[in-house]
This record gives structure tokens, sequence and C-alpha cells, in this order.
């Protein structure tokens, strides 16, 4: 098979949790320039309906559906409309994600705990069960994980998002090993800085200088740096990879 060939993606259809911003926006539009079809599972009505807008502009089948992912009741029925309109999803890749800025443990509030262990942690945990089902019949799939730098590095002002993300890689590892009898392949990227709706407000606070002194490339990534990974992954070229996590962070953890 030829070296491009490797990295086509069509003929799969791939899911991708808040695919309708940031990161998620991203990896969705060049998922689905690689050739698959795309589904986005999104909270928000406007931010819906402009990333089908642009998946359509890509001639690709695509569907986005309103789904808040951590409605349990909800999950099944919307991957069952993923399926009955794209057919079986072949690439699953878990991007939603909030965050708290509590300050520690001290001031968070069990609500806030709870709101990010279930967006972050436990959808991901029942999305990939959901999914897995039909890709174990299939003998084939790729889940994708996104991870973080705190899922290395502890953070006194955001322990509900940083517990979640550590466990994200663990559960990786654990769904790799459980999976790869049936040809799925389990892996996760984990983003540096990135310039995200989610991350504008750090930039205009002292923690940017200590971000960009720390990261060797000496800047915040941009959203679209990520799409190499995630089609990498998603694809043929990465059938003998899993149970890794990919470092996409401009060489921030390597100090």
């Amino acid at each position: 098979m030829s070296a491009i060939k490797l990295f086509e993606l069509k003929g799969n259809v791939a899911l991708i949790t808040g695919g309708n911003g940031g990161i998620g926006r991203s990896i969705a539009i060049g998922l689905a320039e690689a050739g698959a079809s795309v589904a986005i599972f999104g909270r928000n009505r406007e931010k819906n309906k402009k990333i089908l807008s642009e998946l359509k502009k890509t001639g690709i089948p695509s569907l986005v559906l309103q789904v808040d992912i951590t409605n349990r009741s909800a999950l099944e029925p919307a991957i069952k409309k993923v399926e009955q309109e794209l057919g079986p999803i072949g690439i699953l890749v878990n991007n939603a994600g909030i965050k708290s800025v509590s300050g520690g443990i001290l001031n968070e509030t069990e609500e806030n705990w709870d709101s990010v262990i279930d967006t972050q942690l436990n959808a991901v945990f029942l999305l990939s069960k959901l999914v897995a089902k039909s890709m174990v019949k299939n003998k084939r799939g790729k889940i994708i994980n996104i991870g973080s730098m705190y899922s290395f590095f502890g953070s006194g002002r955001i322990p509900s998002y940083s517990a979640a993300k550590g466990a994200i890689i663990q559960l990786t590892k654990s769904m790799a090993i459980e999976l790869a009898p049936y040809n799925i392949q389990v892996n996760a990227i984990a983003p540096g800085w990135f310039e995200t709706d989610m991350t504008a407000s750090i930039k205009t606070l002292p923690l940017n200088d200590e971000i960009i002194l720390r990261t060797p490339a000496g800047r915040w990534g941009k959203p679209d740096e990520i799409i190499g990974t995630a089609v990498y992954l998603s694809s043929k070229a990465s059938d003998f990879v899993t149970g890794e996590t990919i470092r996409v962070d401009g060489g921030f953890a390597i100090r």
C-alpha cells in the first residue's frame, strides 16, 4: 500500500464529540478532508449549524446532532441515528470537554466536580463502550481520546480537570488491551496549550508568560496543528499502534 493511501479515510464513519469548535472542529474538518464521513455531537445549536455548513463544503456525508453527552439516556439513540444515516462508526474521537477553574479542592464544589468528571471521563467510558460494540462485530475500529498536559502534571487551580485527564490515559491503556484482539486500536492525544475559546482567558493572565517560556516552540498551538496526529491515529498507518498517548505540545512536556 502506498504511503498516501495509508492515511486515506474513505469508507469510514467518524464520530467526534464536541466537534463544533476548537480542537474538535479542526479534527472533524481534517477527517472529512481525508475522506471520512463525519458525525458530530455538540450542545450549542449555533455552533452546530456553523460546523455542518463547513462540513457540507467538503462534499463528504455529514451529520451534526445536538447532544449533551452527560445525558446518558441520549447516547445510545444518538449513536443509532448516526449509524442509520451514515453507517457503522469506525472512528470515535472523545474530544468534548469543559473546565472548572475553582482554584483548588478547598474551593471546588461537588456540583462542579461532578460536571467535569461526567463530561471528561464518564462520557468517554460510556460512548466508547457503546461504539465498541459495533466495532467488535466489524473487527476493526479506532478510538481516540483527548488528554491534556494535565494528564501528566498536577494543577492546584483545576483539580477536577486534572483528575479526569489523568484517568483518560489509564482508560486508554485499559481499553487498548481489551479491544486489541478485535483489531481495534485505542490511543490518546495530549494537546499542549492551544488557542481555543476555552483557553482564551488564560492569554490575559500571568500564566501566559509561563506557558510561552516553558514551550520550546515559543508560542501557543493552532487547532489545525492537531489534524495530522488525528488523521494518523484514525488511519491504517497506525494499525500497529495502540495504548499510546501522543503529545502535541510544542515541546512543553520535555522541560
